[in-house]
Parts: structure tokens; sequence; C-alpha cells
């Protein structure tokens, strides 16, 4: 990994003119987020541009892959004609481990059943310069911040929570897969130029407060759909007292507010981390170019000049808060929760607690966590539920092991489960209850959609820090506020822990192999049929008509998350299939007609009621294209390019929503989808289930250029309405070749 080293050199060797170039044509300071933006630029003269309307063209410096989303990312980038990747990149397997009984069995339960998928990433690694981390070695986001992040870089993943990385400094944004290829075939990364919003934070955390509650209120702020498009930078005095993994922690939330990603300016807390992750050389030249890791001084004086939205929060004022159920920005104090919980009806009874996971399973957090367990040993206490836990990574499990928190934990009745995702993205497989009564648990990962953990609706995900999650699992109660409350009498003391050990962390390198020099002789694993693998054909080009005749299939009532377009859980071994993961397709969305039976729709050609992929290949396999209409934030949550690409597979020609959540949008646009919005929001209220849908003007599609829509009902009335859509020159000529990578393939002469 020496080359990571070396580029980071090139990197802030090229800063200083890069940076006042653009000062000198600006006329003004610089934010941190400017600064890296300007430093990425395609063409380093293209400074100046408009916020929120113009699109950027950047080199990120790397690209990392997890492995349910790497299969369909390679799968395209086998498509493109290249002979190597031309950026770093780097494969983690961390999404396809259930979580069961304990890291042991499971991860080998895992290598077992997955091992065609792991057999096909790690040898399109090797095939094509990439690296490879085997099952086990870690969680990608967790092992990107050990091992590759570095103040003042860019980097794009095939995961929302890829902005881990900004609590290092890093502009650190999730995408889809299609991105991830349009980098390693060479190509600049496109991304709407982002406005900015400044959190500026001062005061310091104290007692049970932690960074886990500093994300939670931003998240209370801005709603879900508050960071779209834009890039949270942090600054202030209290930005300087926070972990550099807090930070990180903090970032890592970012992806529920909707931000194209969050960032920390450099700090001694970052260079701290650095050398405890065994790269103190990359510290020294961080401190060295501190003054272009940082915004400009005028910046953090005056912030109003400078930040489209500024949010302030005092630190010392933070008390614990737990966000949830099935959204991210329903947060509360935690001592507001007795009084909550029975007037929504929530049970107060916590069956299950599950801390770690990349949000939240640094050494500081453990310590934190184990700190409470010792108080509990103590005094005589054990958890009353089930606690679990998910290291972040084999670094992070051999290091607490070594400090003693993994004995700390287990002594309270708590599990260590395998360094990866589980129970984060569905990934665990309950056996204590079967889904059919309400149940309340507690974690301290990212994300509480609906059936996101476990599957079940009927369970009520609540996220809280990892801290505050281990004293529920003591007392067993969903309103337990460890400020004032007792357990059995006892009284727990406020959680303590050092932000890293004394001696640095305990590296772990045995799950990484280095892609050979020259991979062109590797013979890539596919088997010619298989069920969770399948080689890609392109998609149809473009037909050059306006759309004539379509059919509704769909109209999402309310949130329609990628998680209600294409569930992970089990159908996360169906990754590497388009085909059969399409038999997901639309299973969780809420259909306005039939509200009582999420997943299903009518079919318009024989009128009987089905699941919508059934529906859908019905429609295509009668040549009739279909649409579907959605409310606000359409697509938020997860980077799943699966949530594009299935409607594509099966017909899709375009999605008609009041607003995107920005990754969806452009996946879209990557397969070859029309994404469009209401110029009047009211006219969803228009659409009805057995519309005949045109959309006209798409012969003429151009940037800025309103199209006309137009619903023939059933009487033979007709609503005409105007929708809006985002596509640049570039991406109307997706559009046009039916996919991006159909244009790249084009281009390259595949």
């Amino acid at each position: 990994m020496s080359d990571a080293l070396d580029l980071v050199k090139n990197h802030y060797a090229k800063l200083p003119a890069a940076l006042e170039a653009a000062r000198a044509k600006l006329g003004r300071s610089l934010t941190l987020a400017e600064k890296v933006l300007v430093s990425h630029l395609d063409d380093p003269n293209d400074v100046g541009w408009a916020r929120g309307e113009d699109f950027l063209l950047l080199r990120p410096d790397r690209v990392a892959m997890q492995d349910a989303t790497a299969q369909m990312a390679l799968l395209q980038f086998m498509m493109a004609g290249r002979d190597k990747v031309a950026v770093p990149s780097t494969v983690h397997c961390d999404h396809l481990i259930q979580a069961r009984k304990g890291a042991k069995s499971d991860l080998l339960q895992a290598i077992d059943i997955n091992e065609a998928v792991y057999d096909f990433l790690e040898t399109v690694s090797a095939r094509y310069g990439i690296g490879f981390w085997k099952p086990g070695a870690g969680i990608i986001h967790q092992v990107v911040l050990e091992n590759y992040a570095f103040p003042g870089g860019m980097m794009i993943g095939t995961d929302s929570h890829t902005v881990n990385a900004g609590g290092l400094g890093m502009v650190a944004v999730g995408v889809g897969g299609a991105d991830a290829v349009d980098v390693m075939v060479g190509m600049p990364w496109e991304v709407k130029a982002p406005k900015l919003i400044g959190v500026k934070l001062t005061g310091k955390l104290n007692g049970w407060a932690s960074a886990k509650d500093v994300i939670l209120k931003v998240c209370e702020i801005l709603t879900v759909k508050g960071g779209t498009n834009s890039i949270v930078e942090y600054f202030g005095p209290g930005a300087r007292t926070l972990s550099g993994t807090g930070k990180g922690t903090i970032c890592n939330m970012g992806a529920e507010h909707g931000a194209t990603t969050s960032m920390f300016p450099f700090d001694e807390k970052m260079a701290e981390y650095l050398e405890a992750s065994g790269r103190g050389e990359w510290a020294e030249l961080a401190r060295a170019n501190a003054e272009h890791l940082v915004a400009d001084p005028d910046v953090e004086a005056n912030p109003e000049n400078y930040f489209d939205r500024i949010v302030e929060i005092d630190l010392s004022e933070l008390t614990p808060h737990l966000a949830g159920p099935h959204t991210p920005d329903l947060v509360r104090a935690i001592a507001d929760m007795k009084d909550e919980a029975p007037e929504k009806g929530y049970p107060v009874n916590v069956t299950n607690a599950l801390i770690g996971s990349c949000t939240n399973s640094s050494y500081e957090d453990i310590a934190r966590s184990a700190h409470i367990a010792r108080q509990a040993t103590a005094k005589g206490l054990k958890a009353k539920i089930p606690l679990w836990i998910s290291p972040g990574s084999d670094t992070v499990f051999e290091t607490i092991k070594a400090a003693g928190f993994v004995a700390d934990l287990e002594a309270i009745g708590g599990t260590i489960l395998s360094n990866s995702c589980g129970p984060c993205i569905g990934q665990w497989k309950r056996d204590d209850t079967d889904g059919t009564e309400l149940n309340s648990i507690v974690n301290s990962f990212n994300r509480n959609f609906k059936k996101r953990n476990d599957g079940f609706p009927t369970t009520l995900s609540f996220i809280g820090s990892p801290e505050l999650v281990t004293a529920i699992a003591l007392s067993g109660r969903l309103d337990f506020d460890p400020t004032r409350d007792s357990i059995d009498g006892i009284s727990l003391s406020e959680p303590e822990g050092d932000e890293l050990p004394e001696g640095g962390l305990e590296l772990s390198f045995g799950g990484f192999v280095e892609a050979p020099a020259d991979g062109s002789g590797v013979e890539v694993a596919i088997p010619d049929v298989h069920e969770r693998l399948q080689r890609l054909t392109p998609f149809s080009v473009w037909d050059g008509k306006d759309l004539e005749d379509q059919i509704v299939l769909l109209k999402a009532f309310g949130k329609c998350t990628t998680d209600h377009i294409s569930q992970a859980g089990p159908w996360l071994k169906y990754r590497g299939h388009l085909d059969n993961i399409s038999n997901n397709m639309f299973l969780g969305a809420v259909n306005a007609f039939a509200k009582e039976n999420p997943g299903h729709g009518k079919d318009q050609l024989d009128g009987e009621t089905k699941k919508f992929p059934a529906v859908a290949r019905n429609y295509k396999a009668n040549g009739r294209g279909w649409v579907v209409f959605g409310d606000e934030n359409y697509g938020e949550g997860s980077s799943r390019e699966h949530a594009a690409m299935e409607p594509r597979h099966l017909g899709c020609t375009a999605v008609i929503v009041r607003s995107f959540a920005r990754i969806h949008e452009t996946n879209l646009k990557k397969q070859g989808v029309l994404g469009l919005t209401f110029v009047n929001p009211a006219s969803y209220d228009l659409v009805q289930e057995d519309d005949r849908v045109a959309i006209r003007g798409v012969t003429e599609l151009a940037p800025g250029k309103n199209l006309t829509l137009e619903l023939t009902h059933s009487d033979g009335s007709v609503d005409s309405f105007e929708v809006a859509h985002t596509l640049n020159d570039d991406q109307i000529e997706w559009f046009k070749a039916g996919s991006a990578l159909n244009k790249i393939r084009a281009d390259l002469g595949a």
C-alpha cells in the first residue's frame, strides 16, 4: 500500500498553486470543501460554478466498493473494454455475512454460501488491478478510514456511507456503480455543484453526550432531505474537540440528511488518528500542509459570506438522544421517551440491543461502552436483553480485544459478531421472533427504515450512541435515561474512554490481497449459469421518439426509499444477477391505489392484482413501456443502483416524482431512465391507476427545457402539465445511447 502514500505526497505538492489560482479567480477566500473541489477539477480553470445548478467534472483519488454493490459495478466495468483500473480501487467483502450466532460460525457460513461471489470478486479484482479485502477483514468505511482516507483527498464509493471518510477531511461521496465505472475507466466523475451548509460547533461534549448525539441533532434540524445536493462543512472551536473517529461518526450519518458529503477541517485529532493507524508520515505531511487543509481564516470569522445556510450547535448543551422509529430524523432526548413511548404506543420493553457497525465501532466508542459494562459487572448487573457487537474491522477487533473490552462486554452477556455490516443492513437472522408482534430494538447504526435491520415491519428500530444502547441493554427499557434513572436501585456513572490506545491500533492486514502487477492472465470466475451471477447485456438504445401510451405501474405513496424499491436482506445474494434480483422490485413500496397491500398493483393488461415484478414482466413481454410516480425525496437511502437498474431491466421508461434523493436521480440517469419532477407538486394528485401516459418533447430534449406530460384517463379526459428534468448535455447523450455505459463503450470502441 506504499502507492497510497505517494498519492498523498503528489496531491499535497500541487495544492498551493491550485488554491492560489482559485482565490485569484474568485477574488475571495475559500471554504475547505471548495479547496478540495478545485484541487480535483478535471479542468483546473473551471472555477466559479453556480452552486446547485452547474455540474462539475472531478478527478477522485480513489474508488472503493463493497461486495454487494461491487458485483454490478465490476460487471459493468468488464463491458467497458479497459485492461486495468485507471485509479487506485478496492473491493471490501462486508455485506454478505449474515449475523446469527457469533463471529466464527457466521463467517464460516458466509464463506461457504457466498463462495461463487467471493471467487468472482477476488478474480475480477486480480484481473483489473484492484485491491481485495477478504470477508472478515472489515466494513468498507472503517477499513478506508484506517488505510486510505487522508485530509484534503477525494474519493467515491459504491455505498452511501462512503461519507464516513469526511471525518479525516476528505470529500468522500457515495455513488452508484456506473459512476464508479466512469472513474475506473479514466473518465472524470460528474456531480452537481453542491451548495454549502456550514455547521458551527462550539463548547465541548460532556457526560453521556457523544458524537452520535451531534449528528442526531443535525438530522433533526436538516431532516432527511435538508442536505440534498449540499456539502456539510463543520467548523468552529467545538469541532476541534472531537476525536477523529467521532468526526467520522458524524460524517457517516450525514447520508441520513441527504448531503453529498460532510467533512471536518484538519486538526491535531486527525493527525493523532493517522499516527495510531500506522501512518505517521501521512500525519507529518498533513501538518506541513495544514493551512491548505482547513478553510481560509475569513470563513470561520465571517461564515455568512461563504455558506448557503448556517447551523449552530453548542456541544456543551447536548444530552443523549434516540432517533426513530422508521426514520433517522425523528429525534428526541432520551429524557423525553418516558412520556413519548406510551403516547405513541412504542413497546418499552426492548428485545435487542446492537452496537458497533461502520458508524460506531471505534476504539473510543467501545471503550465507553466497556466502561459501562465494567460498572455493571462490579455491581452484579447483566444485560436483560441480547446485546450484539459488530466490530468495524479486524484492526478494531484486535485492538478492543487487547484492551480487554471484548471480555468486558461478554461478561454482561454480549455476543461478538463478525467484522461486517450484519444487522445494520438487514443481514440479521433473528431467532427470537416470527415478526408478528410489535417490538422495539435499539442500536448504534445509521439507518432505521421499516424492515431495515431484520426484515420485519413490526420491528421499531431506535438509533442512539453505543454507550446509551449498552445502558438500555442493562435496563431492558426504551425509556431508560441513564442520567437520572437507576437499574434495580443501581445507578451508572458517566461513561469514560480514551479516544485512542496509547500504543496505537493493533493493525491487521491479513485479509488484504494486493492485485498482481499484471493481471491480464487471470481468468475471471463467472459460471455460465448461476443463480447469483450473470453477465450483463447492454440496454436498448432510445428509439428517437416521444414516449406514448405508457402504463402506470406504481404511484408510490409517502416515503419510497431504495429499501422500498430494491430490498436488501435475503435479496443481497442476487446483487450480481440482474434478472433474479429484479424479482424484488418495489416489493416494499406502498401503492397509492392499494395502500393495504404494499408491493402489489393491478396489471392493466389482464386486470389481475400481482406483485409489481410480475406486472412489469407481463408489460415487458407484451412490448409495453411503463412509468412510476412518486412523492418527496424519492430514492432516499442507499446508493444501490439496483433500484434504478431493475426498473430499467423490466421496461421502465420514466420516473416522475415531487423530488429526488441525489444518488438515486443520478443512478436513473446512468441507466437511461428519464427522471422527471412535477413543476407543480400538486400534479401528483391527478394520476389515476388506469391512466395512459405520454411524455412530449423528448425528441427535443435539452438542458433546462421542460417536457409536457399527458394523462389520458379511462373516461377519455386528459390532464396535461409540465415536468422538469436536470439533464445536462452529456447526460442527454447517456439517455440517447440507452445508458451511460453504452456511451462509454462507444467512446472507448468496446
